[in-house]
């Protein structure tokens, strides 16, 4: 049964409206320190994006080239939170080697490194 403790989060998930959004920016915040804290990869390509982003805007006068130089970059970063995400679910269930949990931390992988080719491949075409 459902009791909203402070041992369930339940209860977080009833809040209507504007209470609702400020406490999903709070919680928000909160994964961005989280991750800048203990993923150095977050770090890395957060260093990136303060590279390339405002390198979009020296590159082209065209604003859809710079936004298309531009998304990647920020889908990096979210594909990073993402992958971050599944490791620490995996750890959390269990640091036993598991052919599944290789498999979860794997596949977020793979999808940081199709992010980061996308960056690549658009930032080639667009210069090139």
């Amino acid at each position: 049964m459902n009791t909203g403790t402070a041992k369930d989060a339940s209860g977080l998930k009833a809040k209507p409206g504007l209470g609702r959004v400020l406490k999903a920016a709070g919680y928000s915040l909160a994964g961005l320190a989280a991750a800048w804290r203990h993923e150095a990869a977050f770090r890395q390509l957060s260093c990136m994006a303060l590279l390339l982003i405002p390198a979009a805007f020296f590159v082209t006068a065209v604003p859809v080239e710079r936004a298309l130089l531009i998304l990647p970059v920020l889908m990096s970063l979210a594909l990073e939170l993402v992958n971050s995400a599944i490791e620490a679910v995996v750890d959390r269930v269990s640091l036993d080697i598991h052919p599944l949990s290789k498999r979860a931390k794997d596949m977020g992988s793979a999808a940081q490194l199709v992010g980061l080719c996308a960056i690549a491949i658009i930032w080639l075409a667009i210069l090139l």
